[in-house]
């Protein structure tokens, strides 16, 4: 009853005020403010609690209104703002007496940050992954954000059982360690990969299409795609969509890549799921110019797809890219081609028009250079056709990022545009992601004729972040022992001409099938130059010593012992007189009897001592297959000729050929035309 006649009067009340502030015309503010008896000032502020942060900063983030006096709602706002810098746990006001006081708990200062229990990955990679910061605030918040941050450079790398976890060891003066004990686990391979809906080609193919394979148990050591990476799944997507779009199939999609943790496999099961549709191939081809004075008959020796043949998107691409230059170097530099395809899905074909017209006049203004980290801007650079201030162009762009895709020294690259700063001007942004360029293999085998053999080799591709190329190899075997060094500059002295030179040294050992020693010793140098994107030449020059040293039971049975001599006479120091069993006193001859003498070439060649050999030689070479690494159709051809006789001690002409035709005869199973 009591709290019944409270709500009654409240009520009350309520419609009193609300009925007078109606006829009076006001309105009613249901906003609650909390009024003082006497409003602070900012002058009336007092700061406590404080030991690195001056009063007058924190008291500057408390703004008064244009009375000079503070309310609730900018102390309200001012108590937000001391939060967000982060140097505070917490921020506490009061008000008494008219004086407004702002208790503040500081953030402990960082003195140490220490990784416990990280071996695969080194303390100056974590600490340059994570935001906390030595002689910095602590932020538990930003802590968390470094744990999780941890845990994914480490799930980057395939380890997915990695456990860490945040220690804050308290110091005086406020002062504290960070330390992140980190238990890394083993790596997680990935066991099976699956293909879902593919009837064109099988699983096997398209696994030699993607760069992520499976753990195999026995290789395990030399294998770097097994190791589950995200971001090497989404590649491998894209990867496969450009091989079904190569091969006719243009409504392909690949539906998802799904990766599932099998714990009784103890690794990942991934899973493409694609839908290929149908393979389509070219009908009528054409080319149309709506630019005045450029004739699309320039432009038709440019093409590289023709009717009757199985469609193919990058052969489509790479035409857009030759007409562009083509029409550049007619003195169009702002033509744009562009190809438009036409299905007829009854007959299942693709017609093709190459549309050249006059593109918007745009520049490029700025070439920005991101994400790299050792190697240098010009070896990106050079990678362009195009430059600052040139005419902006977008199949050359597609080219150049094609170009550094192809380097092998990056993980990612990816190309952007933005406005710049006048509307014909445009910015490109190169964004990359370095990849590891260091190679080391060990190699081994055995064969009848050389024994056992083994070889380490040790290769940088991105020498110095220069874009080199560096080898040392060394070879021992049962039989043979060898090193060499090898030196590439793609681009010497800023042209596109490959030099480079090997330093050798071989050593073949006598077996049983050669009865000889040979040592060899000598350097070579060449030169290299791309005439055409499929056409390639080499020029180089080689210089070795060679010399064969024979054993003295091969060289004349005669000279073994000298009471031979006069039993068996030789006319001459290649002479001998041939015997079937040793005579009385002479077992000690055995092998002599048994293996044999070294032929009169070989003798002869031992008594005029090393020969020294000089040669210039060239290689012409035309690449068209559409896959260096797992051709299924184009052709390969090389011609070799070495011409020795500059200098040295020997003169010949050693001509050499190799053709190499390549065409899929049925889906998985390509033919192979070697002559």
């Amino acid at each position: 009853m009591k709290f019944r006649r409270w709500l009654i009067r409240g009520l009350g009340l309520a419609c009193l005020i609300l009925g007078g502030s109606l006829l009076s015309g006001g309105v009613v503010s249901l906003t609650p403010r909390i009024a003082y008896a006497q409003a602070p000032t900012a002058s009336s502020i007092i700061v406590q609690g404080n030991q690195r942060v001056e009063s007058d900063t924190i008291r500057s983030y408390f703004r008064p209104g244009p009375n000079g006096q503070l309310d609730a709602f900018q102390i309200d706002e001012g108590v937000k703002a001391l939060i967000s810098t982060g140097l505070f746990q917490e921020v506490r006001p009061t008000i008494q007496g008219g004086r407004l006081t702002i208790t503040v708990v500081e953030n402990p200062v960082i003195n140490r940050i220490a990784f416990e229990g990280n071996k695969k990955v080194k303390d100056d990679q974590l600490k340059a992954e994570i935001q906390s910061k030595e002689r910095g605030t602590l932020s538990r918040p930003v802590v968390q954000a470094d744990t999780a941050r941890i845990v994914e450079v480490y799930r980057r790398s395939g380890r997915f059982d990695v456990r860490v976890e945040p220690k804050i060891i308290e110091l005086p003066n406020n002062r504290v360690d960070l330390v992140f004990e980190i238990t890394e686990g083993v790596k997680t391979g990935v066991r099976v990969i699956e293909f879902v809906g593919n009837r064109a080609y099988s699983s096997y193919r398209l696994k030699d299409v993607i760069k992520t394979s499976e753990t195999n148990l026995l290789l395990a050591f030399l294998q770097t795609g097994d190791i589950y990476d995200p971001d090497r799944i989404e590649a491998d997507r894209e990867l496969l969509r450009r091989f079904y779009l190569k091969h006719g199939f243009i409504d392909v999609r690949i539906v998802s890549a799904l990766a599932e943790y099998d714990p009784n496999r103890r690794g990942f099961v991934i899973t493409f799921t694609i839908e290929e549709g149908e393979q389509y191939r070219v009908g009528a081809v054409d080319v149309q110019s709506t630019v005045r004075s450029l004739d699309p008959a320039l432009l038709r020796v440019k093409l590289r797809v023709y009717p009757g043949d199985v469609y193919n998107a990058e052969a489509v691409e790479k035409t857009v890219e030759d007409m562009t230059i083509e029409a550049s170097r007619q003195g169009f530099a702002f033509a744009t081609v562009r190809p438009s395809a036409t299905r007829d899905a009854q007959t299942r074909t693709v017609n093709l028009l190459f549309t050249v017209t006059e593109g918007q006049r745009v520049y490029i203004e700025r070439i920005n250079i991101r994400g790299n980290i050792r190697t240098r801007d010009y070896v990106i650079r050079r990678e362009f056709d195009i430059a600052e201030g040139d005419a902006y162009n977008r199949a050359l762009v597609n080219r150049a990022e094609r170009r550094l895709k192809n380097l092998g020294y990056f993980k990612n690259v990816k190309i952007s545009t933005e406005p710049g700063s006048a509307p014909d001007r445009v910015v490109l942004n190169v964004d990359i992601e370095e990849q590891s360029t260091g190679e080391f293999s060990v190699s081994g085998g055995y064969s009848t004729a050389d024994g056992f053999m083994g070889e380490v080799s040790v290769a940088e591709r991105n020498l110095l972040g220069r874009g080199l190329y560096g080898k040392i190899a060394v070879q021992y075997g049962q039989y043979t022992k060898g090193a060499q060094l090898s030196f590439v500059d793609p681009y010497f002295l800023g042209y596109r001409v490959a030099a480079g030179f090997d330093v050798f040294y071989r050593q073949q050992l006598p077996t049983s099938y050669v009865s000889y020693e040979t040592d060899t010793v000598g350097f070579s140098t060449r030169l290299g130059f791309t005439l055409r994107e499929d056409l390639a030449f080499q020029l180089r020059y080689s210089l070795y010593q060679q010399k064969i040293v024979l054993a003295p039971n091969l060289t004349n049975c005669n000279n073994i012992n000298p009471d031979f001599v006069n039993t068996f006479p030789t006319p001459d120091k290649f002479g001998t007189t041939p015997a079937l069993t040793p005579p009385p006193g002479f077992a000690g001859l055995a092998n002599c009897y048994a293996d044999g003498e070294a032929s009169l070439a070989v003798k002869s060649a031992v008594a005029n001592g090393p020969v020294l050999t000089s040669l210039v030689g060239y290689t012409l070479t035309h690449n068209a297959l559409d896959n260096n690494k797992n051709p299924t159709a184009g052709l390969l051809a090389e011609f070799r000729q070495d011409f020795a006789g500059v200098g040295g001690d020997v003169k010949f002409v050693r001509t050499t050929a190799d053709l190499y035709n390549y065409r899929e005869v049925f889906p998985d199973i390509v033919g192979l035309l070697h002559l």
